[in-house]
C-alpha cells in the first residue's frame, strides 16, 4: 500500500488492553477519511497488547506505526506520539474506547471550514454489548461555528476531555501533557483552548467510551488534589493569554472543575481522616480565590442552574457539604 500524507495523526496509548483493543483500531483503520496515520504506543504493556498492535501494523502498514516504550503512564505516552505526529492534525483515542468511522472526516473538515485550531464532538458511553448507557451533550445550543471572543462561557462549561476533540497540530508547538499527574486533561487542554479565537463542534456522537466490566473500582486517593494543581496551572496561562480580562469566566472554571469536579472525587474516598485534609485544601483554595458560597450556588452551566440540573443524591451531598455538614455527610456515605 503506497503512503498517504497524514492530515490526521490519531494518537492511541495501549496498556494492557488486550480484551478492548482490536475493536479500538478496527474502528480506526476503517475511518472514512484516508489521509491518516496512527500511532499505537505500547506503554509497557504485560499482556497480550504487543502482539495484538503487531499483527495490525502489519496488516495496516500505510496506517499503522507501531512503537514500544517502558512504562511511563498515559501523559508520557501521549507526549511520545505528539513527538512523532506527522499529520496537520492529531486526535486522541484512549485503546480501550471506539469511535465512528466517520469521525475524522467530519471533524477535519469542520476545523477546515472554520480554521478551527480545535474541533468537538459529542460522547456516548456504552457498555460490553455496544448499548448506549448514557449520552454527553458536548456543548448544546451553538452553532458548529464558535467565536470564543463573543461565547467565551464556553470556556468554563466544556468538559476538558482530549479524546472528543481535534487539535491543530500548532497547538502542542510548545505544550505538552504534564506527566507523573493525574486529571492531566484538566491541566492542558484549557490552556491549548485559550490559544484559540475559534472552535468548531459537531452534535454527532462520534465518540464511544467505554464503561468496563472488568475494571477495578478505583481508589479514590490524594491523587484527587491534582485537580486543584490544574486549575492552578490553567490560572497561570490564563492571566498571560488573550482572555485575561475574561474574570468572571475564571472564576466559573474554578467553580466548575476546581469546586464541583473536585467534589465529585471526593464523595468516593473512604478514608475519613483523608475526606477532612482534603475538605480542607478545597476550602482554602475557595477562600483563596474569593468564592462565596453563593457563586457556588448560583454557578450556570450553558445558561442552566447546574447544582439543579444533577441527580438527587449528588444535589444532597453538595448541599450538606456547602452548608458545613461534613460529618453528617460521612454518616450518610
Amino acid at each position: 500500500m503506497t503512503n498517504v500524507p497524514s492530515k490526521v495523526s490519531i494518537i492511541v496509548p495501549v496498556y494492557n488492553v488486550e480484551n478492548y483493543l482490536a475493536k479500538c483500531l478496527d474502528s480506526l483503520v476503517s475511518q472514512t477519511l484516508q489521509e491518516i496515520e496512527i500511532l499505537v504506543i505500547d506503554d509497557g504493556s504485560k499482556d497480550n497488547s504487543g502482539h495484538i498492535i503487531q499483527e495490525y501494523a502489519q496488516k495496516y502498514p500505510g496506517k499503522i506505526k507501531a512503537y514500544q516504550k517502558e512504562n511511563g503512564g498515559l501523559s508520557d505516552a501521549r507526549n511520545f506520539g505528539i513527538d512523532r505526529a506527522t499529520g496537520d492534525y492529531i486526535g486522541f483515542v484512549d485503546s480501550d474506547d471506539y469511535v465512528t468511522e466517520t469521525m475524522f472526516e467530519e471533524m477535519m473538515g469542520l476545523a477546515e471550514k472554520h480554521q478551527s485550531k480545535m474541533v468537538i464532538c459529542n460522547i456516548q458511553k456504552v457498555n460490553e454489548h455496544g448499548k448506549v448507557t448514557q449520552k454527553l451533550t458536548q456543548i448544546p445550543n451553538m452553532h458548529e461555528r464558535i467565536d470564543l471572543r463573543q461565547h467565551f462561557s464556553v470556556f468554563s462549561d466544556i468538559s476538558y476531555f482530549a479524546c472528543n476533540k481535534l487539535f491543530k497540530k500548532e497547538l502542542f508547538s510548545n505544550k505538552r501533557f504534564k506527566k507523573g499527574v493525574h486529571f492531566e486533561d484538566i491541566q492542558l487542554i484549557p490552556q491549548l483552548l485559550l490559544e484559540c479565537t475559534v472552535i468548531a463542534q459537531t452534535q454527532n456522537f462520534h465518540y464511544q467510551y467505554l464503561e468496563r466490566s472488568d475494571s477495578i473500582t478505583k481508589t479514590h486517593t490524594e491523587k484527587g488534589l491534582h485537580i486543584l494543581k490544574a486549575v492552578e496551572d490553567v490560572e497561570e496561562i490564563f492571566k498571560k493569554s488573550m482572555y485575561s480580562g475574561r474574570i468572571k469566566e475564571l472564576k466559573n472554571f474554578q467553580i466548575f472543575e476546581g469546586v464541583y469536579s473536585f467534589l465529585a472525587y471526593l464523595a468516593f474516598v473512604k478514608d475519613e481522616r483523608l475526606f477532612y485534609e482534603m475538605g480542607d485544601k478545597l476550602s482554602d483554595f475557595i477562600v483563596q480565590r474569593g468564592i462565596k458560597i453563593k457563586d457556588i450556588l448560583n454557578y450556570n452551566r450553558f445558561d442552566k442552574n447546574y447544582l439543579l440540573s444533577l441527580p438527587l443524591k449528588k444535589k444532597i451531598f453538595y448541599l450538606l457539604y456547602f452548608a458545613g455538614q461534613k460529618t453528617l455527610i460521612r454518616k450518610l456515605m
